[in-house]
Formats: C-alpha cells, structure tokens, sequence
C-alpha cells in the first residue's frame, strides 16, 4: 500500500502519554506498508522506538516536507471519518463536529452525559469533570 494508518487506543495513551502514543501510532502505520520505505520524513523532533529504517526529522516538517503535509492530511482524514462514525454511536457528544477537540458544547455534554470509555481520563479536562462529579456523589 501507498499509505498506513497507525492507531493508539485510549488506554495506551492513558498509560504513555500522548507523545509516545503518537509514536507508537507512527511506528504501527510504517511496519503496516507493504512497500518499505528506506527513510522516514517525521515531522518534529521524535523517533519512534526500535524503527529499523532510518528516520529524518523536521521541526514544523508539515509546512516544508510535502510527503510529511500529505501524510499530515490523511491522518486528520482517516481520524475525521472515525470521529464521524463514533458520532453515530454517541450522538450526545457532537463527534461529527468537534472532531475529538473539547469544544465548549462537547465538554458541556460531558459534564451532562458523563464521560465514555473513548474519552482520555489523564486530558485536564475530562480529568476535571471527572473530579467534580466525584465531590458531588460524596
């Protein structure tokens, strides 16, 4: 395949932070290529672990590397449409337009609704309503 997506679940983000999860993520979509590349263009400053090829990193890679804006953009593309799809699951939480970022709707409904297993309980945010409802349960 021309193309990969690697994935992070909640819980390995819960458990390595986003950045490593990312590079995890990263690491994933590479070794799923059918075609192996002999260089990766990373945008920023990190390498995943333990990759086996060689690795070039570039601060604000997306604005100069095309292949890392091209990448870029089918990332945002492949996470959009499983935001979409996970709207249609939990229709309360806006999925569809907030894209997984804490708009002011999405954490209004949080507070509401509660929190779901897909929502990361370490983010400040969710975090903090997490708390809240805690203190008012006790």
């Amino acid at each position: 395949s021309i193309y990969a997506i690697g994935i992070a679940t909640v819980d390995e983000i819960n458990k390595m932070n986003i950045l490593n999860a990312s590079l995890l993520s990263m690491k994933r979509a590479i070794y799923k290529l059918k075609l192996k590349p002999t260089v990766a263009y990373i945008d920023g400053i990190f390498i995943p672990k333990n990759l086996n090829i060689k690795c070039k990193t570039f601060i604000k890679g997306d604005e100069k590397i095309r292949c890392i804006s091209a990448a870029s953009i089918v990332a945002k593309t492949a996470r959009d449409i499983f935001m979409i799809k996970l709207s249609k699951k939990y229709p309360k939480y806006f999925w569809n337009k907030n894209f997984g970022y804490g708009t002011k709707d999405h954490l209004l409904n949080m507070k509401k609704y509660g929190v779901t297993n897909l929502h990361r309980r370490n983010f400040k945010p969710v975090h903090n309503i997490l708390i809240h409802k805690t203190r008012e349960t006790q």
